[in-house]
């Protein structure tokens, strides 16, 4: 690959890599311990993230169970859970945090698949904006000791560049939507 071309590239794999990374802390109606991910606690000070504090599993299909390592943590963790827009109370039995997922209404999926809908959206526009900017970025080399015909042959990588993370990101919308409407 064209070294002019492979920045533009992983860029728009950071932009598909963070896409996915936002689909996992979607609750589907199963329990997920990526829900947790963007939830930090105040560790002595510091703000952690709770798979930092404690031992996160999945007991049961719609349950997660969060053991901290440190006992004092508990009303902390707890804190934070509710603080979060998650929506689900913890239950506390003084040595673990029990999260308890209810069973998504027919409502709350489609709000969900919308979401999904606009993130998708709002990971393709990130996209094209990368495509301009590496298109104006081989606008500028004219004059340089670059044909045109390589300016254009960029141009063209570039769009299948695009086309292709556009096609992937347009792939995990559909697998999340199918995933969040599937009961």
């Amino acid at each position: 690959m064209d070294e002019k071309l492979k920045v533009f590239d992983e860029k728009m794999t950071k932009t598909y890599n963070n896409l996915l990374s936002e689909f996992g802390a979607i609750r589907a109606g199963r329990a997920n311990p990526h829900v947790l991910d963007r939830i930090t606690v105040d560790y002595y000070g510091t703000p952690t993230p709770i798979q930092q504090v404690g031992n996160v599993n999945v007991p049961e299909p719609r349950m997660l169970q969060i053991a901290p390592w440190d006992t004092s943590m508990l009303k902390a963790i707890e804190k934070a859970i509710q603080m979060s827009d998650l929506g689900i109370h913890p239950t506390n039995d003084g040595k673990v945090i029990r999260l308890v997922f209810p069973e998504l209404t027919e409502e709350r999926r489609k709000d969900l698949v919308k979401e999904v809908k606009k993130k998708g959206e709002n990971a393709k526009v990130a996209v094209r904006n990368i495509r301009r900017d590496a298109n104006d970025s081989f606008k500028k080399l004219k004059g340089t000791d670059i044909s045109e015909d390589a300016i254009k042959e960029l141009e063209n990588s570039m769009q299948k560049m695009t086309d292709k993370y556009i096609k992937d990101i347009d792939g995990a919308i559909e697998e999340k939507s199918k995933e969040i409407m599937t009961v």
